[in-house]
């Protein structure tokens, strides 16, 4: 059976398709799965089991990345075509069934949403893979020796990017004596062309505290060393997903961008939005690319209180 999953541009959206992609090697054991995703996502999807290749979708003008996707899938019988990008590529292959995702505005998650795609009772929690040699380049990273902070500073556009002075406010109240994370070491996480917004970040903690990870890792070594980590906060953003992913506690920081669609997902999972709702910082025909940060409303104190829940939750259900 042969199997091709058309998944997002952005390392979030396909995150969130990770566990539809578990599903079908679940109920397909024997498939050969081909994925075509966003260059940034390709290395989310190197240690799938049965993802026999992997082909990064560069995006050009006119529509050609749709071209140029079809002419490297068209020569081959496809047992099942699964489109989550809403295109016409499926039915311009040779396919025994096609399912094609469109997205709907109703308030509910997109994980949910893409497992209606197979009629799941259950959504299909998103999941990560890992080769040994991601697991061994994070222990190196993040060292034993007590918990790690992990911070996320960034986003994929300034709009959604919280002040870099309460990430750093609001790291230190999580740490100070006393604090559920009391003298942890902070990780901050960003890509490469994020360090100059990270930057601020990095440098308020001291060297034998903080590990500066921003653009020194690929995808799957990025999951692995947010695995090692006991909490994260962040903006939403891929790295969010990530975190989520991995299974860690993980609070999620939201304003001009929906919570009901793109909340972490899982139990272990929190989210604290500006106190301007999505609605007024993003109303219709707004242009989010000509924007400075949208995040000022939501205060240190009301992310602290919401962290400390997710904490105090968390606890609760290991207990």
């Amino acid at each position: 059976m042969r199997v091709l999953f058309v998944t997002s541009t952005r390392i979030g959206d396909a995150v969130l398709s990770t566990g539809l992609l578990a599903h079908l090697m679940a109920r397909h054991p024997s498939a050969r799965i081909w994925v075509a995703c966003g260059p940034e996502a390709a290395g989310l999807f190197g240690a799938s089991p049965q993802v026999e290749r992997v082909i990064p979708v560069v995006k050009k003008p006119l529509a050609l990345h749709w071209v140029a996707l079809w002419a490297k899938t068209v020569l081959r019988p496809w047992s099942l075509v699964v489109d989550l990008r809403s295109s016409t590529l499926g039915w311009f292959l040779l396919a025994r069934e096609r399912r094609v995702f469109r997205s709907s505005p109703e308030p509910v998650h997109r994980v949910a949403q893409l497992s209606r795609l197979f009629g799941l009772k259950e959504p299909a929690s998103p999941r990560l893979w890992f080769r040994s040699r991601h697991e061994d380049a994070a222990r190196k990273l993040i060292p034993p020796g007590g918990p790690v902070l992990a911070l996320a500073p960034t986003a994929n556009w300034r709009g959604k990017e919280w002040p870099t002075q309460n990430f750093i406010r609001l790291a230190e109240r999580l740490t100070h004596a006393g604090a559920p994370l009391a003298g942890a070491r902070v990780a901050i996480f960003g890509s490469a062309s994020e360090h100059a917004a990270a930057a601020p970040v990095i440098a308020a903690f001291p060297v034998e505290r903080r590990i500066d990870l921003v653009g020194r890792t690929d995808i799957l070594t990025t999951g692995a060393c947010l695995a090692r980590c006991a909490f994260f906060v962040g903006n939403d953003s891929g790295l969010m997903h990530l975190a989520a992913a991995a299974g860690i506690p993980t609070l999620g920081l939201f304003g001009p961008s929906r919570v009901e669609h793109y909340a972490p997902w899982g139990q272990r999972t929190a989210t604290v939005s500006t106190s301007i709702p999505y609605e007024d910082l993003f109303p219709p025909g707004f242009d989010h690319r000509t924007t400075g940060t949208l995040m000022e409303s939501l205060s240190v104190e009301a992310a602290e209180a919401a962290a400390l829940a997710l904490w105090r939750r968390v606890r609760g259900q290991a207990a």
